[in-house]
């Protein structure tokens, strides 16, 4: 499921308060959907790494009340009151006693004398097994607990979340141009970095900093992997040497066309980042002298950015004489 479709999901459950488990590779967001939802629903959100407890981190420590029976002193991070989300992240790489005083709280919404606020939902995530990271295989008895949902990253939800986010808008184009880098991971492989949405968002910060071509080199070398680190800057270096939009648009006609595909592409996203009804005539133009592959994304991504313009004569000229390609 892409993570639009788990979002929806989500709220389905978080109205009924059923628990639900997201698996996914390493890096897909998992836990932003989840922050995501909460935050829609102006929902606290209580992350709780599993990996990191003890069983009796769960239950607590017991002390002698005043009658002399034992009593339970549940931890302090559990929710007491109020509305929101019990999110265990990372649940298949705890151990498997700590799995296991999951149980109560995860079905029962108890452990031992602890009772979860009404208000609150547990949803849990972690890696798969076939991934080759550090988990544990889940217990029947946990795992029939809870709704599964299978996560997979999906590039237009992916540039949907980026464009609200601060992601480097070169970044978007790079990856519109190759969707594949998205995420390219193979557990088969020992690679210590690899491409995935969480890495790219690393990249994006790296590129804000501004760092030499050097250490840009370096550094999402180390973010991504060798070869998307190589792709990535060769089509930024593209991006970069390209005439100012402002030039394009002064002569449309006359402005050389890259031979490049990289280069065409950068300039489409380059240039379609201007779009309005004052320019539409210059866009329309261009992309007519572009192979039709490369107009349509043009006129596309104008339009994704200045919906308006397609109410414009120069584009309904420009989408009569591409009706072919349109249908």
């Amino acid at each position: 499921m892409k993570p639009s479709e788990i979002v929806r999901a989500l709220e389905t459950l978080l109205a009924i308060r059923q628990p639900a488990f997201l698996w996914g590779a390493p890096g897909v967001g998992k836990s932003q959907v989840v922050a995501q939802v909460a935050a829609a629903h102006g929902l606290e959100l209580l992350d709780v790494r599993a990996v990191l407890l003890d069983p009796v981190d769960l239950r607590g420590l017991p002390r002698i009340g005043e009658d002399g029976a034992s009593v339970w002193c549940t931890p302090s991070f559990l929710p007491r009151q109020g509305r929101g989300i019990l999110f265990l992240d990372e649940l298949n790489a705890a151990p498997p006693l700590v799995q296991a005083a999951c149980y109560q709280l995860i079905l029962d919404r108890r452990l031992g004398e602890y009772e979860l606020p009404d208000g609150w939902t547990v949803f849990a995530a972690g890696n798969r097994e076939s991934d080759r990271a550090v988990t544990h295989r889940m217990p029947s008895a946990l795992a029939n607990r809870m709704v599964h949902l299978d996560f997979d990253p999906d590039l237009d939800d992916w540039l949907a979340w980026a464009a609200n986010h601060g992601i480097e808008p070169r970044l978007q184009a790079f990856l519109r141009f190759r969707p594949t880098l998205l995420h390219a991971f193979d557990p088969k492989r020992a690679e210590k970095a690899f491409p995935s949405p969480r890495s790219w968002e690393f990249v994006s910060r790296i590129l804000t900093a501004r760092p030499d071509r050097r250490t840009l080199l370096v550094l999402l070398r180390g973010a991504v992997g060798e070869g998307a680190a190589a792709e990535c800057i060769a089509f930024l270096n593209a991006f970069d040497e390209l005439p100012h939009p402002d030039a394009v648009l002064a002569d449309p006609s006359g402005i050389a066309i890259p031979e490049d595909p990289a280069v065409v592409y950068a300039m489409c996203e380059s240039v379609a980042r201007t779009a309005s009804s004052d320019s539409m005539p210059s866009l329309a133009t261009l992309a007519a002298r572009l192979p039709v592959e490369f107009g349509v994304l043009l006129m596309r991504n104008a339009a994704r950015q200045e919906p308006g313009i397609v109410h414009t004569d120069a584009f309904a000229g420009w989408a009569c004489a591409n009706s072919d390609v349109l249908v």
